[in-house]
């Protein structure tokens, strides 16, 4: 309930010239952490305030012509639980994602590095050779069977001292569906 009225005292004061929106929305992770409900300041509500943008502005609204707060504070704790809820079946499929891959991967590199090769969601084959811990030769075997068998795909290729960017679609699919 803090968090609903910090949030929309924050929004109606409208500090800034520009940005209010955003910082508005930066301080729920931090609020949530400063009171050891998170483990770390990381809860992304800007997707649901986004996408119902309408009736979070009317419950704003609502606060500063007519003082409703008790519809904005459960509008805006509806919108938390709704996102809190996204978010655990977001986490969910990314853990059973990288459960079936630690069974996967393993079929096609027989490698002591194989879990290693499947902890980077988007990276440039520089990175992943220098902060893997993995054998440059060995690095560049493994990039390269995984890219054979579709786990990893090519954003963009290398080009002379420019490095290719590697990413796993079907983890960026997880974290690009909508809530």
């Amino acid at each position: 309930m803090q968090l609903a009225v910090a949030k929309a005292q924050f929004e109606i004061i409208h500090p800034f010239f520009d940005g209010n929106a955003r910082i508005g929305r930066m301080l729920i992770p931090l609020f949530l952490f400063a009171k050891e409900l998170l483990s770390s300041p990381i809860f992304y509500l800007s997707a649901y305030l986004e996408r119902n943008r309408e009736v979070y502005y009317q419950g704003l609204q609502a606060v500063s012509q007519d003082s409703d707060w008790n519809g904005w504070i459960v509008s805006f704790l509806f919108a938390v639980l709704k996102q809190a809820k996204a978010n655990y079946q977001k986490t969910r499929k990314i853990l059973e994602l990288y459960d079936r891959m630690k069974q996967i991967v393993p079929t096609f590199i027989r490698s002591q590095y194989t879990i290693q090769a499947i902890d980077w969601p988007v990276f440039q084959t520089t990175d992943f050779i220098r902060r893997s811990g993995i054998p440059k030769d060995s690095a560049r075997r493994i990039l390269e069977v995984l890219g054979k068998n579709g786990i990893i795909r090519e954003l963009r290729s290398g080009k002379g001292r420019r490095a290719s960017i590697l990413m796993f679609p079907e983890l960026i699919s997880i974290t690009e569906e909508l809530d």
